[in-house]
C-alpha cells in the first residue's frame, strides 16, 4: 500500500508547479474541510453536555450557528468554576499524557513545526487536538477554535505528504497551506484563509508560492464545510453604509487596537512564560488552575467564556440590553470586557489548556471598538448613529488580531467575509495599517520570524 502512495506522490512530484499543487490543494482541501466539520461538531457536543446538560446555560450564537439567537440563561451559576476546572483536567490529562506538543494555541505550534522541523507534526497529534480543544471551549475555557483547526488541518497535510512520499520541501507547504485553509473553512472565510497560509509564517513578510495551493484547498475546504452548516457568514450581513467622514475615528480605532494588541501579547506570554511556567505544581494541575480562575471571572463576565461569538453578534447588532453592566457606563463596560477576555484567555490558554487566541482576538477587538463605538455616538450623534457603532466592532476586531498576529491582508479579509461587510473595506483597510504600525514587533504567534531570509526552512523552499 505504501508502495502504490509512493508511485502516486512521485507522479505528482513530477508535474508541473500549478498542476501539481492544484491536485494537492485539493487532496489538502477536503482534509481541511473533513477535519474542520470533525471539530466543530465535537465542539457543539461539548457544549451541549457541559452548558446545557450539567450547567443549564443557554449561551448566544452569532447569526451564521444554529440555533443563531441572541438569548442568554444562565443556569447553575455556583457550579461554573468547578465544571470549567473539570474540563481543564481532562483536556490537561489528555494534552499532557500523550502530546504535549497540543497544548496551548495550535497555530503556533504549526507555525514553529514549519519553521524548526521540517514540516513535521506527529499523528497523534491530530486527534488529541481535537479532543482536547472541544473539551476546553466547550467547557467554557476563554479560546478559540481556530488554532485547533489550523493544527489539525496542518497535522493531517503533514501526514499526506509522508504517505505519499513527498519531499521536505513539500511538506512544509502541505503544512502551511494546512493552516491557513483550516483557519479559512472554520471562519467561511475562504479568501483570507487562502492568503493566511502565506502571511502568517512571518511578521513582515510573505510566502507568495503558497497562495495558489491556498486559493484551492481554501475554496474546497469552505465547500465541504459550508455544504454542512451553511454559507452564511459567521456574524451574518453587516448592511450599514460606508461613510469617508468617519475615516478619522477608525484611525483613532486602529491606534488603540495596536497598543492593546501589543498588550495582549505581553500580557499572554507573562502568563504562560512566567506565571504558569514558574508555579511549583504538578503540570496536570496547572489547566485546572487557569480554568478554575476563568470560571470565576464568567461567573462576573459571562461574555469571557468560550469563543464568545455570540455576544460580538450582540455588540455588532447594536442588541446592548443583552449585556449586564452592572450600572457601569456602557462605552466602560464594552473595553473592560475587552481587557477581562485578555486574562481570561492567558489564564486559559496559557495555563497549558489547549485553545486558540484568533477568537479571543477578535473578541478584544471588538469590543474596544464597541467601546469607542458608544463614545463616538455621544461625541457625534449626527454622523455615528447607534446602528453604526457595529461598524466600529468589526474594524476593531479586524484591526486588533492584524497587529496582534501579524497578519493584516489575511485577516482583514477574513474578517469582512466573516461579517459580509465589504463596503468596510477602506476603513478596515487604514485602522489595520495605523494598528499594524502601532503593534511594532509584539506578536501573539512567538514562533513566527521576521522574514524569510531568518526561517530555517528558508533554504529548503528555495
Amino acid at each position: 500500500m505504501d508502495n502504490i502512495l509512493h508511485k502516486i506522490g512521485s507522479f505528482i512530484s513530477k508535474q508541473d508547479y500549478f498542476l501539481k499543487w492544484f491536485i494537492l490543494g485539493l487532496i489538502n482541501g477536503v482534509v481541511s474541510g473533513l477535519g474542520a466539520l470533525f471539530f466543530y461538531y465535537s465542539l457543539k457536543l461539548c457544549e451541549f453536555i457541559f452548558f446545557n446538560k450539567i450547567l443549564h446555560y443557554h449561551i448566544p450564537s452569532p447569526a451564521g450557528e444554529e440555533p443563531n439567537n441572541l438569548i442568554f440563561k444562565p443556569g447553575l451559576v455556583y457550579l461554573l468554576p468547578i465544571v470549567i476546572a473539570f474540563g481543564g483536567f481532562i483536556a490537561g490529562f489528555i494534552v499532557f499524557k500523550w502530546a504535549p506538543e497540543a497544548e496551548g494555541h495550535g497555530t503556533d505550534a504549526a507555525i514553529d513545526a514549519y519553521h524548526n522541523k521540517k514540516g513535521f507534526i506527529r499523528d497523534r497529534v491530530i486527534f488529541i487536538k481535537s479532543i482536547a480543544s472541544a473539551i476546553t471551549i466547550g467547557s467554557g475555557g476563554s479560546a478559540g477554535r481556530e488554532g485547533p483547526t489550523a493544527l489539525i488541518s496542518a497535522g493531517i497535510g503533514s501526514w499526506l505528504a509522508r504517505l505519499l512520499g513527498l519531499d521536505e520541501k513539500d511538506r512544509e507547504r502541505m503544512l502551511a497551506v494546512g493552516i491557513g485553509a483550516g483557519i479559512g473553512t472554520i471562519f467561511k472565510a475562504p479568501i483570507g484563509g487562502a492568503i493566511l497560509g502565506a502571511e502568517i509564517l512571518y511578521k513582515s513578510d510573505l510566502q507568495a508560492d503558497n497562495i495558489f495551493p491556498g486559493l484551492v484547498a481554501s475554496a474546497v475546504g469552505y465547500s465541504i464545510f459550508g455544504s454542512i452548516v451553511g454559507f452564511l457568514p459567521v456574524f451574518g450581513y453587516y448592511l450599514q453604509s460606508f461613510n469617508p467622514l468617519r475615516l478619522p475615528l477608525y484611525i483613532i480605532l486602529g491606534i488603540v487596537c495596536g497598543i492593546v494588541g501589543r498588550i495582549y501579547a505581553k500580557t499572554f506570554y507573562y502568563f504562560k512564560d512566567n506565571l504558569f511556567k514558574s508555579l511549583k505544581t504538578n503540570i496536570y494541575l496547572k489547566p485546572v488552575i487557569g480554568m478554575f480562575l476563568t470560571g470565576i471571572i464568567g461567573m462576573a463576565f459571562p461574555e469571557v467564556l468560550g469563543t464568545g461569538y455570540g455576544w460580538l453578534q450582540g455588540a455588532i447588532d447594536t442588541k446592548f440590553s443583552m449585556f449586564d453592566t452592572y450600572g457601569i457606563p456602557l462605552f466602560i463596560f464594552f473595553v473592560l470586557l475587552a481587557f477581562i477576555k485578555i486574562i481570561a484567555t492567558s489564564l486559559t490558554v496559557g495555563s497549558g489548556a489547549s485553545g486558540g487566541v484568533f477568537a479571543p482576538g477578535l473578541f478584544i477587538g471588538g469590543f474596544l471598538g464597541a467601546g469607542l463605538g458608544v463614545v463616538y455616538h455621544q461625541l457625534f450623534p449626527s454622523l455615528v448613529n447607534t446602528s453604526h457603532i457595529g461598524g466600529f466592532v468589526i474594524v476593531g476586531m479586524l484591526a486588533l488580531f492584524s497587529a496582534a498576529g501579524k497578519a493584516p491582508v489575511a485577516v482583514t479579509l477574513m474578517v469582512v467575509e466573516m461579517t459580509g461587510s465589504y463596503q468596510l473595506l477602506p476603513a478596515c483597510m487604514l485602522a489595520v495599517a495605523v494598528a499594524y504600525l502601532i503593534s511594532g514587533d509584539y506578536s501573539i504567534y512567538k514562533s513566527q520570524v521576521k522574514t524569510r531570509e531568518d526561517s530555517p526552512a528558508y533554504k529548503s523552499l528555495s
